[in-house]
């Protein structure tokens, strides 16, 4: 079954909310090779100006591809996980993510299309915290691809 283009324009339910933690974005920073103290040191990211540990940029993918997980497992959508290969993220952060935050994100199905026999899904995720203050912007494109 091919991607079901009808869900360009679709909004699901907000997903959340997640708290953030400074043991996860410690294991993030290790996961991802940082070395900055910001990432592990509390004492180091006030320093830098910010509440808590801070999140690498990166981070915030975590969280967006829960929210995604609603259009992955929407039988209606007609995406076969075991045929996703990753296209492309792309952030806008309105602030940083620390340790402490609780977020919320709203999943947008901005585009479907067909490319090359392939389904190309393009979504975006709005991550927002507990006052609905947005933090982040994850872009994403999908590739599902076609049989042949």
């Amino acid at each position: 079954m091919p991607v079901n283009p009808d869900y360009a324009g679709r909004e699901y339910p907000p997903a959340g909310p997640f708290p953030v933690t400074a043991a996860e974005i410690s294991a993030f920073a290790e996961a991802i090779g940082s070395t900055s103290p910001a990432h592990r040191d509390a004492a180091a990211a006030q320093a830098l100006g910010h509440a808590d540990v801070v999140a690498p940029p990166t981070f915030a993918v975590r969280l967006a591809q829960q929210c995604e997980a609603q259009l992955i497992q929407d039988p209606g959508a007609g995406i076969d996980f075991s045929r996703v290969v990753h296209g492309e993220e792309g952030f806008t952060h309105h602030r940083p993510i620390t340790a402490g935050d609780a977020l919320t994100g709203v999943l947008h199905v901005d585009r479907v299309r067909e490319a090359g026999g392939h389904g190309m899904v393009s979504t975006r995720v709005e991550l927002s915290d507990a006052e609905g203050q947005p933090v982040t912007t994850v872009r994403s494109t999908i590739v599902v691809r076609g049989e042949g």
